[in-house]
């Protein structure tokens, strides 16, 4: 079973983008709103993926498989309604961790969130975030790209 550990934050202040990877993102949800597990699909520039979430917070189940855009597009129009566009911005912090930088368009504008992956919950619960990272809405379900789709920000 492949498990996520994530923490994610709002963001205080953008860092230098410089040496990050860009991509544009579009992804829209096939699971009803009080549904505990998530079916999303996501295009990622050219690559298109749909991906299983399972409940949780700092911990969850996390499958996903590549498909084709034929695939995606027969399911794209049943999101309707729950859909989430931003830039995504992968790069590495000082201390080696991978970040993913989300600048969401469309009606979230501007909120910017930051995730960061452990390898274990005592690994995510002791890390100290940099300077330009914010408040932590790890736990905050109205942060959640699915509750935000539906939802609109988080007043």
């Amino acid at each position: 079973m492949s498990t996520e550990i994530e923490r994610k934050f709002l963001v205080e202040s953008l860092p230098d983008l410089c040496g990050t990877h860009k991509a544009v993102v579009r992804q829209g949800y096939l699971t009803a709103p009080d549904d505990s597990t998530e079916l999303r699909l996501r295009q990622k520039n050219d690559k298109y993926f749909l991906t299983l979430k399972g409940a949780g917070s700092l911990v969850r189940v996390e499958r996903e498989a590549e498909i084709t855009a034929e695939q995606f597009e027969t399911f794209w129009p049943e999101t309707e309604r729950r859909r989430v566009e931003k830039e995504r911005y992968t790069g590495k912090l000082p201390d080696g961790r991978v970040f993913e930088l989300d600048i969401f368009l469309g009606n979230l504008a501007p909120l910017r969130l930051v995730e960061v992956e452990f390898n274990s919950e005592a690994e995510a619960r002791s890390y100290t975030p940099p300077s330009w990272f914010g408040t932590d809405v790890t736990a905050d379900k109205r942060y959640k790209n699915k509750m935000m789709a539906i939802n609109g920000l988080p007043d």
